[in-house]
């Protein structure tokens, strides 16, 4: 899975930095926001494999995030895990309308976190 560019976008900065840590330490290459609008923005530039995003963040929320992501040329297809706190769900279709491969809850172990990310990494790939 190694040299594969992680896109981290959180508002709960020690979140991550855990996340990136464990991914860096996992042979990723990480870079991150903590709002939508900085997401978005790295996203163009950087042209990550994989989007890791908050549900509620400021600027744009997970959800506009992915929305904006999706409407921008080469990145329908871009896997995404979203990441929600307890009591924020998003539902099926949502789910499915945005092309949303995983969503997990926190809290949630970076050991969990990182096998979810090699999941999709490998089921994209393969698909």
């Amino acid at each position: 899975m190694g040299n594969k560019k992680v896109l981290v976008a959180d508002d709960e900065i020690h979140i991550v930095q855990v996340v990136a840590m464990k991914l860096r330490n996992n042979g990723f290459e990480v870079v991150t926001a903590d709002n939508g609008s900085d997401a978005y923005k790295l996203c163009c530039e950087e042209k990550p494999d994989i989007i890791l995003t908050d549900y509620q963040m400021p600027g744009l929320t997970g959800i506009e995030l992915i929305e904006k992501i999706r409407g921008t040329s080469g990145f329908e297809n871009v896997p995404v895990i979203m990441l929600t706190a307890r009591g924020f769900a998003v539902d099926d279709q949502q789910r499915e309308k945005l092309n949303i491969a995983e969503c997990i809850s926190k809290p949630f172990s970076p050991k969990e976190l990182l096998n979810h990310v090699e999941n999709v990494l490998q089921s994209s790939a393969v698909s």
